[in-house]
């Protein structure tokens, strides 16, 4: 039995880096205390084993220390006003995933020779959050009474994802890396990224939040694609960021959703504050923390009773189920984690010749040929 002469430093790296149970990555690889002091060596099997349980690329621990990660794009996130010092392995493989099928997908419009999306960095930070919110409402040809008019905050979400990929954004919601239903992403490290480009512009939102901080999520994303910045970013309504490019994008994204003007319209003054952001929440199809902000924006509110009312509401919601598991019909979910712009043009380029099997395989998530042809069917790329 062969075993392989690595430096141990890099096992402790890869399994604090994955952010595993220890206890339980113990019972799967008993001598993990021994490889890691160094007391025994893993054999090339029990090495590869390893690498796919904490996912990492086995050529990492042939490295002689720890291969010094960091993300590809802007990291704008402060998590309970703390920032970040580790990316876990899932946000990371979610990002190269997402960065991959946006090149995949920047060719396809070169192939086909369509326009460069006007709207990509049209904004600045020092443009009116307003006029910005307008702008992107007027792109995306939304209107705000049918949005009040639908039943659900899922078809809110539903209609404002369609609009955006008819304008051409690329928006794929996720709650598992790929379509690895073991790897669950954690709201409570990101909420979503934006991959900004003119010819395929991207938005990833993190489905394992509610559907209401989804809606805010995709407007605060989009905020940051008129600005031309990719980033990843943890936007919160009632939270008010350090770096100017977030604190912008919360207010075009509340404004967007919840337009001042609107607000003051249906505003009634003898509510009492928690009853009256649940209504405006229904109203408006948002989260009750953006309905609270927004009274506080109006000056509705004073900003003790909006404070005292914020930690009450976010107390309330934590105890709540959040959006989703990754689970239902594998069509419908294929078109959400994707995209149905992006699975679309993977499909019928495929269909065409155009690219090979295994690359639609690998960039959709599917395995099977036959579920590929499914896949196409139902999403009306063939009869």
């Amino acid at each position: 039995m062969t075993r392989i002469p690595i430096n141990p430093e890099l096992l402790t790296w890869a399994r604090e880096r994955a952010g595993m149970d220890t206890f339980a990555l113990k019972r799967r690889f008993p001598k993990l205390d021994a490889w890691e002091s160094g007391a025994l060596q893993p054999t090339l099997r029990q090495l590869e084993d390893f690498a796919r349980k904490v996912h990492v690329p086995i050529g990492y621990l042939f490295l002689p220390e720890p291969v010094q990660e960091s993300l590809p794009i802007p990291d704008f996130r402060t998590l309970a006003d703390r920032a970040i010092t580790r990316t876990s392995p899932n946000l990371l493989d979610t990002l190269y995933l997402c960065q991959q099928r946006q090149d995949w997908y920047r060719d396809h419009v070169r192939l086909h020779a369509l326009d460069p999306l006007s709207f990509i960095g049209s904004a600045t930070v020092a443009d009116d959050p307003v006029i910005t919110a307008e702008a992107i409402r007027t792109t995306l040809d939304l209107s705000l009474a049918e949005r009040q008019q639908l039943p659900t905050w899922t078809e809110a979400l539903r209609q404002l994802v369609s609009k955006a990929e008819e304008a051409g954004v690329l928006v794929m919601a996720s709650s598992i890396v790929g379509s690895n239903s073991h790897r669950k992403l954690d709201v409570a490290e990101f909420r979503g990224f934006a991959l900004a480009d003119e010819l395929a512009p991207l938005v990833f939102i993190n489905a394992a939040d509610s559907k209401a901080a989804q809606m805010f999520t995709l407007a605060h994303e989009l905020a940051h694609l008129w600005l031309g910045e990719s980033g990843v970013s943890d936007p919160e309504a009632g939270r008010i960021p350090e770096q100017a490019i977030e604190r912008w994008c919360n207010m075009v994204a509340a404004e967007f959703l919840v337009p001042m003007e609107a607000l003051h319209a249906a505003y009634l003054a003898d509510g009492r504050p928690a009853a009256e952001i649940q209504r405006l929440a229904r109203m408006f199809k948002v989260s009750t923390l953006v309905a609270l902000r927004r009274l506080f924006d109006a000056g509705f509110i004073d900003q003790a009773t909006f404070w005292q009312t914020y930690r009450e509401e976010l107390a309330r919601i934590r105890t709540l189920d959040r959006g989703g598991s990754g689970g239902g019909d594998f069509y419908r979910t294929l078109g959400t984690r994707t995209g149905r712009r992006f699975a679309r043009a993977v499909l019928s380029s495929t269909l065409e010749g155009q690219t090979l099997f295994q690359d639609a395989f690998r960039m959709l998530g599917v395995r099977k040929t036959a579920t590929f042809y499914e896949a196409a069917r139902e999403l009306g790329v063939m009869l």
